[in-house]
């Protein structure tokens, strides 16, 4: 399964050169990222599955720029791969006529908020991840 949050481009977003600048885009999975593990959960009243984790690598292909502010754009995320204590999303950031403007895949490890230390991921965590896994 997919899942799509909407990030929406602030006029400030936009840089000297006129388009998006490259760090925004690292802000907009990030949202989506809050979104899809928490917020989508906490909203509903039921508790949210995974929320302890940290990022351990980004990857970024910039393919076409966004020029303007003002709109949202869809930002799609999923799991590519699941390990014992950590996970790759895969993520595409997606104009409303279909472009692509950016693939991205990120490195998340579950981690302890007592020890601040890698964890293996749970059950019930990794039952969440096999329901985005992306095959």
């Amino acid at each position: 399964m997919i899942y799509t949050d909407k990030q929406f481009v602030r006029w400030d977003d936009i840089d000297a050169f006129g388009h998006v600048n490259n760090a925004k885009y690292l802000t907009y999975i990030q949202e989506a990222r809050f979104q899809w593990s928490y917020f989508q959960y906490a909203a509903k009243n039921d508790k949210p599955t995974l929320v302890e984790m940290v990022v351990a690598r980004n990857e970024i292909d910039y393919l076409v720029p966004i020029y303007e502010g003002g709109r949202f754009f869809d930002v799609n995320l999923w799991v590519e791969s699941i390990g014992t204590s950590s996970f790759v999303l895969g993520y595409e950031v997606v104009g409303d006529n279909g472009t692509v403007h950016a693939k991205f895949k990120s490195v998340q490890v579950a981690v302890s908020m007592d020890t601040k230390k890698p964890r293996p991921i749970t059950d019930v965590e990794r039952e969440f991840l096999n329901s985005y896994l992306k095959g």
